[in-house]
């Protein structure tokens, strides 16, 4: 029986029209417009060298960046590719170390990455350690463990981004997993694949103040595992999509160029805001993020029915939803500067969907 097209219809409201690109005024306008702003402060580098960035604005970003690019991992987990990459910690400072990961030819070609875990084993803590903290310490047995990519600039200095936040007892040991899927792509527009992949390990005070635990002084990561296994050593887990037997998920092809005859998909655009003048000093996090755009062409309704609802224009590929986008700003409060969470609507693309401009939109039935 061939196919019919019903004259039931479905109203479609697009969030994005297909010319409404995402540009560095439609982020700044955004950014504006949620802090309430007329124009960009007026900031220079002594304004944010020494601002420390409090735990709890760590924690509400972390909570909003997983939230960003966790739902399109939901129906994949079935389809993934699973790559394990060890890693190795260079000591800088008691509480802070340095995790590099070599990532030459560890991301296969015409693959999407799904999401990426660091893992690291928490050594148990000996028990005249525990007593000993119960007596000076009894108010908590929690610490606060921050993953920060770290890159290293065209110039030699460095500049660190916050990836990951969680907080660990010292009570249990064991595997400790966080999501690092940001930082591996921000690397990945680096376009340098023989550098390593260097992720920073801060271990801190859970609450600040001078009556705060000192339970993070006990928290110690495996940097490998005993009499020199690699049972305990730091790892990477890397998920991955092979786009070319999975590329119906939505995503265009990365190895094919988008021509006239390219069916509607999501493609990928990375905005850089380190390189946007009005960021610098004023946007602490992140560095920038993937956008996606859709593009492509998308399949037309026959004469009969749009002569029959002459209100209906074409179908374009446009965004059917997206996610928003948290950002740390340094803001002036009381005559000081101070970090501040905002969550910009509407900056990343989850899905690209063919629909009309506002009107009506037939769907098609197979009887």
């Amino acid at each position: 029986m061939r196919s019919l097209w019903l004259c039931w219809v479905l109203w479609v409201l697009p969030l994005a029209g297909p010319g409404v690109a995402m540009t560095e005024e439609r982020i700044l306008s955004s950014l504006l417009q949620q802090l309430h702003l007329q124009e960009v402060p007026v900031l220079d580098e002594s304004d944010t060298k020494e601002l420390v960035t409090p735990a709890h604005v760590r924690a509400q970003y972390v909570a909003l960046l997983r939230r960003s690019h966790g739902a399109p991992s939901r129906g994949k987990r079935f389809s993934q590719n699973f790559r394990e990459v060890a890693g190795r910690f260079l000591v800088s400072e008691a509480s802070t170390r340095l995790l590099v990961f070599s990532m030459e030819q560890r991301l296969p070609p015409n693959s999407e990455l799904v999401q990426a875990v660091l893992r690291l084993f928490q050594e148990p803590v000996p028990e005249s350690a525990l007593r000993t903290h119960a007596l000076l310490s009894p108010r908590s047995d929690r610490a606060r463990v921050t993953v920060q990519w770290l890159q290293v600039r065209d110039d030699g200095s460095n500049r660190t981004f916050l990836i990951d936040s969680r907080p660990v007892s010292i009570r249990e040991s064991g595997w400790k997993t966080f999501d690092v899927t940001e930082a591996v792509n921000f690397w990945q527009q680096l376009s340098r694949p023989r550098e390593p992949l260097l992720l920073q390990v801060l271990v801190q005070r859970e609450h600040p103040g001078g009556l705060a635990s000192s339970a993070h002084r006990l928290v110690r990561f495996a940097s490998q595992g005993p009499s020199g296994t690699r049972q305990g050593e730091p790892q990477l887990e890397l998920h991955t999509l092979d786009l070319g037997e999975f590329g119906a998920q939505g995503n265009c092809d990365p190895e094919a160029p988008v021509s006239q005859g390219t069916r509607c998909c999501r493609q990928e655009m990375y905005i850089d805001l380190q390189g946007m003048k009005w960021a610098e000093n004023w946007v602490l996090e992140p560095p920038g993020f993937l956008a996606y755009e859709c593009v492509g062409t998308c399949r037309q309704p026959p004469e009969a029915l749009t002569s029959k609802w002459p209100l209906l224009g074409p179908r374009e590929c446009i965004a059917s939803e997206t996610a928003s986008l948290p950002v740390i700003v340094s803001m002036e409060e009381g005559g000081r500067r101070r970090p501040q969470v905002v969550s910009l609507p509407n900056m990343r693309v989850q899905r690209c969907s063919c629909a009309s401009d506002g009107a009506p939109v037939p769907r098609k039935l197979e009887p």
